[in-house]
């Protein structure tokens, strides 16, 4: 079985503006006011239960609110055309109905009309995972919506004409995260270290770990109801922290070497010399020790810089574990501290492979951490096959004295959410995870772990080669990145297939680039024009000779 990512380290003519006037939203029903009033009913249940529930898709931050932030305006990688109207309308039909209209436009001001309609999108998205009155999402097809969220005009969108056109994904300005506000200019700066592209920085906040009918919020409360049953709710649960972090929190924090391969620019995505986006959920460790925690689990998304096929993405999820142990905890026992937290270490771990895969053979397998001595992986035998599960061990004691620790010891876990979900769920390209496609999100439900997943694409493959001569700053994550840029989630996987060294001492590379959608089938037009800018990039960005 492949190894997969999540393991720690290892127009036409514009048309001339109108004046700008104050217009009231109105939304026009065809269908008479008996469906209008099920719609205002529907719309009330949903808001109630928004309120109380965290699964609105990152969309109600911090829990209860007065109002609904739209915060997050997603850069979709995929047409907006081939989406349905109806979500949409979805949308503007709830925040008339509860008055959050104006919230809305305020926040995506000055934004065009475009940039609301992402916003749309966005919560489009948060409906498919969430349960949304069913009535509410069947009967908008006789809405149509008039908009005027532009200063300089009043725009009448109708669904056929909404799903026609062809929208240019914007990218939001602002989003908050754990109560922090970030501008896009904190993450994709003007700064020569700064290495992060809108494309990263449009998937902050899309938070699929905190979404209860996706699988991995799925699987993320399945390991949060072990803890709860064997721990007694011992353990405070963290999966909204910020994941901008500074150097001193991702590596220094952690015991991370100064010389360590993770440093690298071409490894991590770097805001500026001192900040970056986290590369594991550990960045939070050394914090929450100071802080007092003694027994907590860290969720949320991480960031690395990495090669492309259907077991790699530069974002995913991990979990984090951690556990401190008093003296009293091994006094009398007739064994010291370390002995005690590796032993309950892996009878945790032991436990929570078999809550979540059934009664599989194990294995513990020594390894190296900078964060833990001695450290272990478990692997369990699945599906005719040794799977790595995890990572973890007894934590540093420099980690703990640093923390004003330094009489206790405690261990620590790190799981890829991702790598596990891949497995229970019969998920074949980590792509899939960001999809919006309903034949994807239909699928699963909330608390049904390992519900296997039913293929809805057999589109073919275009593989593309491209040659180039390298220079020795070349490194092929490089490559990936400016690849990424070009195609975004339509490209499947780019793979080295030859090399070669001539007289001269210059070195070629040949790699193939296969170009597939999860959701259609991709034209021959859009296919070569990619290749054609991939190459442009490669020469450009990179400074290679294109053979």
């Amino acid at each position: 079985m492949p190894k997969v990512q999540g393991e720690k380290y290892n127009l036409a003519k514009k048309k001339k503006s109108r004046p700008a006037r104050r217009t009231e939203e109105k939304f026009v029903g065809e269908a008479g006011d008996g469906r209008d009033a099920r719609l205002r009913r529907d719309a009330g249940e949903e808001e109630a239960r928004l309120r109380t529930s965290p699964d609105g898709g990152g969309l109600l931050l911090g829990g209860a609110c007065q109002s609904i932030n739209i915060v997050v305006l997603r850069y979709w990688t995929y047409n907006m055309a081939n989406m349905s109207a109806d979500s949409v309308l979805a949308l503007f039909l709830y925040l008339k109905e509860r008055n959050i209209i104006a919230n809305l436009a305020i926040v995506a001001a000055p934004c065009t009309f475009a940039t609301t309609m992402a916003a749309a999108f966005s919560f489009a998205q948060a409906l498919r995972f969430s349960s949304t009155p069913i009535s509410l999402q069947r009967s908008l097809r006789s809405f149509t919506l008039f908009a005027p969220f532009s200063s300089a005009s009043t725009t009448v969108i109708s669904p056929h004409k909404l799903k026609r056109k062809k929208w240019r994904q914007p990218v939001v300005s602002v989003l908050e995260l754990g109560g922090v506000k970030i501008a896009r200019d904190d993450v994709v700066r003007d700064d020569p270290t700064n290495n992060i592209p809108d494309t990263i920085f449009a998937k902050l906040g899309m938070q699929l770990h905190r979404r209860d009918r996706h699988p991995i919020g799925i699987l993320k409360n399945a390991i949060y109801e072990y803890f709860d049953t064997n721990y007694s709710n011992k353990f405070d649960k963290f999966d909204d922290l910020c994941p901008l972090v500074s150097l001193k929190q991702n590596f220094d924090d952690v015991l991370v070497p100064a010389d360590h391969v993770s440093r690298s620019y071409n490894d991590t995505y770097y805001a500026d010399s001192r900040t970056v986006l986290r590369c594991h959920t550990s960045a939070h460790q050394a914090e929450l020790l100071r802080e007092g925690h003694t027994h907590f689990l860290v969720t949320g998304d991480v960031y690395r810089r990495d090669s492309i096929d259907s077991t790699h993405y530069p974002v995913f999820h991990q979990m984090e574990g951690v556990r401190v142990f008093s003296p009293n905890d091994w006094d009398g026992s007739g064994v010291d501290g370390t002995s005690v937290a590796a032993r309950d270490l892996k009878e945790c771990l032991e436990g929570l492979a078999r809550h979540l895969f059934g009664s599989v053979e194990m294995r513990w397998i020594d390894t190296y951490f900078p964060f833990t001595n001695p450290s272990f992986e478990l692997e369990i035998f699945f599906q005719e096959n040794w799977l790595e599960v995890l990572g973890c061990g007894v934590t540093e004691q420099e980690i703990l004295r640093r923390s004003g620790k330094e009489n206790n010891v405690a261990w620590a876990f790190g799981l890829g959410l991702e790598r596990l979900a891949m497995v229970l769920f019969d998920i074949p390209d980590i792509r899939l995870f960001w999809s919006s496609d309903e034949r994807f999100t239909s699928q699963f439900f909330s608390g049904q772990l390992g519900v296997k997943f039913k293929p809805f694409s057999k589109y073919p493959p275009c593989y593309k080669d491209i040659s180039f001569w390298i220079n020795e700053s070349f490194t092929e994550n490089n490559f990936c990145e400016v690849v990424r840029a070009v195609a975004g989630d339509l490209v499947e996987e780019v793979k080295l297939i030859d090399n070669f060294t001539n007289k001269k001492g210059m070195t070629s590379h040949c790699y193939r680039i296969a170009y597939r959608s999860m959701e259609r089938s991709l034209t021959d037009e859009e296919i070569n024009k990619l290749q054609w800018d991939v190459r442009d990039q490669v020469v450009s960005k990179l400074k290679v000779e294109v053979r």
